[in-house]
């Protein structure tokens, strides 16, 4: 990886897993690093276990179920940072039951895309200057089976927790490419990208088995555990696309073996619903106007 120094990095979802991991390199070659936690205790933790001497490490509360959260944490960044170099969309939940965000959103589409959609276009004018600016979204392979359910988004008329996760990651995966589009339309030098950590051990899947009440879906877990990799190493992918020098625009990085599940990063394939433009400006737009109506518009330059 090469030297961060004088580096702002923020990372939403940093205190454990894939967050924690990406937020523990940086900071060993030398950015800044802003920890975006839902919980101001569990970023603050995670700033202590982080910070070693001459370490530049902060703890951001953002909540991507609150869109006002969202707005109140760019406004924050702003005032006190005035720059950022890198944003790493990285927080997620994964398959809980129907539950909605405080906003009335779904809550899976709610974190996962609509929070980062308005983080991202929020922090746009503190990357815009800045030497190699990067956006990350980082998605999963559950984006090939995702589908966009335009006619029932919020899953209001049928609610299935995994067709709704898969939604949400496609819809990641979608943002990144339509992002660069616009990006490079506009001459910007800020650079946006995707990527998918395979199947790595983290939060997610022990959280996901906790609010399923399946009996079947732990067994599942323990017959597929020889397939999943570190949260060190799912975290590579992201780093990847974050840092290198051969990542680019409209790139999508996951892991080079099984299929995806797990090794070191290499450019992979999107789902084929992402390369659809069409697709891709509708979800730009029902997304700029969940966000209108719940008071916090997406910036007018690339909205």
């Amino acid at each position: 990886m090469p030297d961060q120094s004088g580096r702002v990095a923020l990372i939403t979802g940093a205190n454990s897993g894939l967050g924690l991991e990406t937020a523990r390199a940086l900071l060993a070659r030398g950015a800044t690093v802003l920890l975006a936690c839902r919980s101001r205790a569990r970023a603050e933790a995670a700033r202590k276990a982080l910070w070693t001497s001459g370490a530049s490490v902060d703890a951001i509360e953002l909540d991507l179920a609150s869109l006002a959260s969202v707005a109140a944490a760019a406004t924050r960044i702003t005032q006190d940072y005035g720059r950022v170099d890198l944003l790493i969309n990285n927080a997620g939940v994964m398959a809980p039951p129907r539950t909605l965000s405080s906003d009335g959103y779904e809550l899976q589409f709610a974190v996962n895309h609509l929070g980062h959609h308005l983080l991202t276009c929020r922090l746009l004018p503190l990357m815009q200057a800045q030497p190699d600016p990067r956006i990350v979204m980082v998605t999963s392979g559950a984006q090939y089976f995702g589908r966009l359910a335009f006619e029932d988004l919020q899953g209001e008329r049928r609610y299935d927790r995994w067709q709704a996760y898969g939604q949400s990651k496609l819809a990641n995966v979608m943002l990144a490419l339509e992002l660069q589009e616009r990006l490079a339309a506009g001459g910007s030098a800020v650079r946006a990208m995707a990527a998918h950590p395979g199947l790595a051990r983290t939060s997610l899947q022990p959280n996901s088995i906790a609010l399923s009440g399946s009996r079947l879906e732990p067994l599942l877990y323990r017959l597929m555990d020889p397939l999943f990799q570190s949260a060190a190493m799912g975290a590579l992918p992201q780093l990847f696309a974050a840092t290198a020098p051969e990542a680019i625009g409209g790139g999508h990085y996951g892991p080079s073996q099984l299929g995806g599940l797990k090794g070191w990063p290499v450019p992979v394939p999107v789902a084929a619903a992402a390369r659809d433009p069409q697709l891709r400006q509708r979800l730009w737009q029902v997304s700029a106007d969940l966000c209108a109506a719940a008071g916090q518009p997406l910036e007018p330059a690339l909205s």
